[in-house]
Order: structure tokens, then C-alpha cells, then sequence
């Protein structure tokens, strides 16, 4: 997942997975001299929400003297998240944002000359995943379930070190190193599928326990060997590969 001399871009939200995220990176960082941390933070544009995330990442990135770097989507695609919500739309807002989140991490990983890019996905998040694309129909997206992540050309490496850990730990950790964190919920996401599905896991998991673990472990087993077998353009729009002509984050800013 990681080499000696990394430079690792982490996602830090904000949020209490990001944050654990950074501190045990950090932590470990300090035995491993040539190795190199810096924090990406994305504001999406969302009104009374994203402010707040910025200034927990920023206060901890400053804590743990790990440069951040803020990428928006009004510098990256010239719209906001909450101006996407207003315009007439058949995906929901979270279909984008997902989408465009995406690709503004990489691009700002990117742009940092990162290596690697760390998120903090856990096992809640990941078990939805499968399952979300699963219900979705859409198997091809399964393969994003490789937790060392995989060599592409014009993407950096993504890696989730914390995918096998449950949520619930995460919010302990968190809670035990006194880490301030946002978890007030975004106001879009009471329209995302994802939420459905998040409520019929955690009943699954309560009345049989394992359920989140085998669902992942499901979706790892389901994700192609040979991923770039499964690219075969370049977006004419972008340069990213994709399997289309246009990639979905160039079709999504362009209806706009």
C-alpha cells in the first residue's frame, strides 16, 4: 500500500475518518524520514457546511505541521456544489458530488506531485459501496475495491488503509484522542440511495454480525484482475481514461 518514500496525499474532510486517517499517518510518518505527508481538502461550495470541515482540517493540519492544499470545484469545474443543486437535474445532488469529488482529489494530488493518495473510507463506506453499485446494476464501478490500489496513468495510486475498520471504531479513536470533528450531515444527503442502503446494513449487521465484512470482501472478489484491460479510451474532453468517449465527470460539468 505504501513504500518507504512516499508522498502521500491524504483527503482530509473534516470528518472524524479523515481525521483518524491523519493523525495515524502522522504518527507513523515520524519513524520514516523520507517519507512525505501533505493534506488535500476539497470545498465543494455548500453553503454552512463546508466552512466548518475546512477549519477542523486546517486546525489539525497545523497541529501535526502537515501542509494543506484546498482545491473548489468553483476554481475546478466554474459551478458550486450548491449551484449545482439548483439547476434542473436527473441524477441526485450526491451523483455528482461523489463523481466530482473524485476527480477534484486527483487532480489536486496531482497537482501536490503525490504519489499516493490516502483516504479515509472505512469498512461502513465500502460495504455500501458493492452494494450501492450492486443494486445500481453497475459492476464495472467494483473495481475501485483493490484497498492498495492500483497503477494507472493520469490517476495517482489511491489507497484505503482503513477500509477493513468498522465506522463505529473510527468514532472511538477519534473520540479517545479528543479529536474535534464535523458530524453534522451534509444537507443533501437525505437524497442519496446510499442512506437506504447504510440503514439496511447496519440492521443486517446487528442481527447478523459480520454482514459488512462479507459484503466487501463480496465486492473485492467481484472487481476485475486486470483493471486496465477494463479502460479502453481517453476522454476527448480531459485526457482521463474511461470507457466511454467522454468520462462521467466531463458529461456531468457539461450539462451544466
Amino acid at each position: 500500500m505504501f513504500e518507504y518514500d512516499n508522498r502521500i496525499a491524504i483527503g482530509v474532510s473534516g470528518g472524524k475518518d479523515s481525521l483518524a486517517l491523519l493523525k495515524i499517518l502522522w504518527e507513523i510518518e515520524q519513524d520514516k524520514p523520507k517519507s512525505e505527508l501533505i493534506a488535500i481538502s476539497i470545498d465543494e461550495g455548500i453553503s454552512g457546511y463546508r466552512d466548518e470541515a475546512l477549519r477542523i482540517a486546517k486546525r489539525y493540519c497545523k497541529e501535526f505541521d502537515v501542509e494543506v492544499y484546498i482545491a473548489s470545484f468553483q476554481e475546478l469545474f466554474n459551478e458550486t456544489m450548491d449551484e449545482i443543486a439548483e439547476r434542473d437535474r436527473e441524477l441526485g445532488t450526491c451523483s455528482y458530488c461523489g463523481v466530482l469529488r473524485r476527480k477534484a482529489l486527483n487532480l489536486a494530488a496531482k497537482e501536490v506531485s503525490a504519489d499516493r493518495l490516502a483516504t479515509g473510507h472505512n469498512l461502513d463506506d465500502m460495504a455500501q459501496s458493492v452494494l450501492l453499485n450492486i443494486l445500481r446494476g453497475d459492476i464495472q464501478r467494483i473495481e475501485g475495491f483493490e484497498p492498495g490500489g492500483k497503477d494507472m496513468e493520469t490517476f495517482v495510486r489511491r489507497v484505503k488503509p482503513l477500509c477493513e475498520i468498522p465506522e463505529k471504531e473510527t468514532t472511538f479513536y477519534a473520540y479517545i484522542n479528543d479529536l474535534e470533528f464535523q458530524n453534522i450531515p451534509c444537507p443533501y444527503a437525505s437524497e442519496a440511495m446510499r442512506n437506504d442502503v447504510r440503514q439496511f446494513l447496519n440492521m443486517m449487521e446487528v442481527k447478523r454480525p459480520g454482514t459488512k465484512y462479507i459484503v466487501y470482501q463480496t465486492g473485492v472478489k467481484l472487481r476485475p484482475e486486470d483493471l486496465e484491460s477494463q479502460i479502453i479510451n481517453r476522454c476527448q474532453l480531459c485526457g482521463a481514461p474511461t470507457t466511454g468517449n467522454i468520462c462521467r465527470a466531463c458529461e456531468l460539468t457539461r450539462e451544466g
